[in-house]
């Protein structure tokens, strides 16, 4: 493989006391498999189960693994923001911290950089998936809506689940992206193909939470990511 400069791996965080330490551990070997520097970009929101701390105390001695405990600003987007801007690498990822996303796609998705300039998990391409049956087609069904209503080839606009090139994610403008909640993502995408990127979709499947709760509250969800959606198309 070529040797790449530096990847980041950026973890938003809320609560995941039960799952963080052994993803970062899992995150540490995957990306051991490739020549590159690397960094584990840890940005908590202050969680309440002390999700942070834990990580600090866990990684105090390993310049690899850097912890942000944000004290009064909130939410998915700002932390993935936040912890972008704070990162250093040339390839940058983002993941979810419930194992919903498998550490074992890094390298793959760190690989194809080389030929593009962001590389999508995706639920709905080929050899892709999650469990059970009906979040599947559920999501699959909204993101076909959003591929009517962005009229995108993008498959999986809600993955979450991503890496890209530092330089072509800094072109972007961050302001018009990374609000809100899951919806980030698909301006994030909208934005990059509009500045002419180069996307790859990979499967990915998606796997049981190991520990903890999701936070996320669907039907409430769903309507803001609608009414951001027409936003971005409408207005």
């Amino acid at each position: 493989m070529e040797v790449t400069k530096k990847v980041s791996v950026i973890l938003p965080t809320y609560n995941e006391k039960g799952n963080i330490i052994e993803l970062i551990n899992a995150l540490k070997e995957q990306l051991s498999l490739i020549k590159v520097e690397k960094e584990i970009v840890v940005v908590d929101d202050n969680s309440p189960d002390q999700t942070g701390k834990i990580v600090q105390d866990a990684f105090a001695n390993d310049k690899g693994v850097r912890v942000f405990i944000r004290k009064e600003e909130r939410g998915l987007a700002t932390a993935i923001r936040y912890g972008i801007e704070k990162s250093t690498g040339d390839f940058i990822v983002v993941m979810d911290t419930d194992f919903n996303h498998d550490p074992k796609m890094i390298p793959q998705m760190v690989e194809f950089l080389k030929y593009y300039d962001v590389i999508g998990g995706s639920r709905f391409t080929l050899g892709g998936g999650m469990k059970p049956v009906y979040r599947y087609l559920g999501s699959f069904f909204y993101n076909l809506f959003i591929r009517i209503i962005l009229r995108t080839q993008i498959q999986d606009n809600l993955s979450g689940f991503f890496s890209i090139r530092r330089d072509k994610l800094f072109s972007l403008d961050f302001d018009k992206i990374f609000f809100g909640y899951g919806d980030y993502f698909f301006r994030l995408l909208f934005y990059a193909l509009k500045e002419k990127c180069k996307i790859l979709e990979t499967p990915v499947f998606y796997q049981s939470r190991k520990s903890g709760e999701s936070k996320t509250n669907l039907l409430p969800v769903l309507f803001r990511y609608t009414i951001a959606l027409l936003k971005l198309r409408f207005l």
